[in-house]
């Protein structure tokens, strides 16, 4: 039986198992169907032919209908140039072109890509918003060095796979939601400053007239410490593979 590619996004507005909200300013929208997309490729070595280019209301990037000769249909993101009966195919043998697949140790210097692997085989996961792509800059012994869009500068192992070409939908950034009322058909509920609320509901509440936010630093709603203050943990082995960083570009 042929795998769904289409299924219904169950809409949880924020809220965990429990039903208590765990992530702020989320809440009705439209009902969306989510795809499966393709962040692999691993069909390896077997054409397929772009039946249509179709938009996906679950990211900015628009995505690419697959058949296969093997009769085994896919989505894929959708690259700048690819059309409608274009035919793709991924592997080791695969020719360095748009919409192909194939390791990074095959394709060659200077390359715009996307849907980047940091694992070999386990799927895509740099660079796969609209209108994305990241420059093959050199090749090392074992690594390939990427310059990502923001700046950044990274070693990823040239076993992993990446698709050539750049993300499709390059003019998203220009679109204007236009009105209030289609940011929450997108399910997007009002952020209200914390100036703005009670003593009770945000630290930087109360006061008569406009108060500041006062000393000794700025809080979120639950008093801890933002602005500048880091909370992310660093992921050890992926860090360890960053040459220059994109906020300080410092060069390691």
């Amino acid at each position: 039986m042929a795998k769904k590619l289409k299924r219904i996004l169950p809409k949880k507005s924020g809220r965990n198992a429990s039903g208590r909200v765990t992530i702020r300013h989320q809440g009705g929208r439209e009902k969306r169907f989510l795809r499966e997309i393709d962040f692999k490729r691993d069909k390896g070595n077997i054409p397929a032919k772009v039946a249509s280019v179709e938009y996906e209301p679950n990211r900015g990037a628009e995505i690419a209908l697959l058949h296969y000769a093997d009769g085994e249909k896919r989505y894929i993101l959708a690259p700048v140039g690819l059309k409608v009966g274009d035919t793709v195919v991924s592997g080791g043998k695969a020719e360095a072109k748009v919409g192909n697949a194939l390791p990074l140790k095959n394709i060659p210097i200077g390359t715009v890509i996307h849907n980047i692997e940091i694992t070999p085989g386990k799927g895509g996961q740099i660079a796969r918003g609209a209108g994305i792509g990241v420059i093959m800059a050199s090749k090392e012994e074992k690594h390939a060095v990427l310059k990502l869009p923001s700046g950044e500068q990274r070693r990823v192992s040239l076993a992993c796979f990446a698709t050539v070409g750049q993300v499709g939908n390059v003019e998203r950034k220009a679109i204007k939601l236009g009105k209030a009322g289609r940011k929450r058909h997108m399910g997007i509920r009002p952020t209200v400053r914390g100036v703005a609320q009670n003593p009770s509901s945000h630290p930087h509440g109360g006061g008569e007239g406009r108060s500041p936010i006062g000393m000794p630093s700025p809080k979120s709603p639950w008093g801890k410490k933002t602005l500048g203050k880091r909370t992310r943990k660093r992921k050890k082995y992926s860090d360890k593979l960053i040459i220059k960083r994109k906020k300080d570009g410092k060069i390691k």
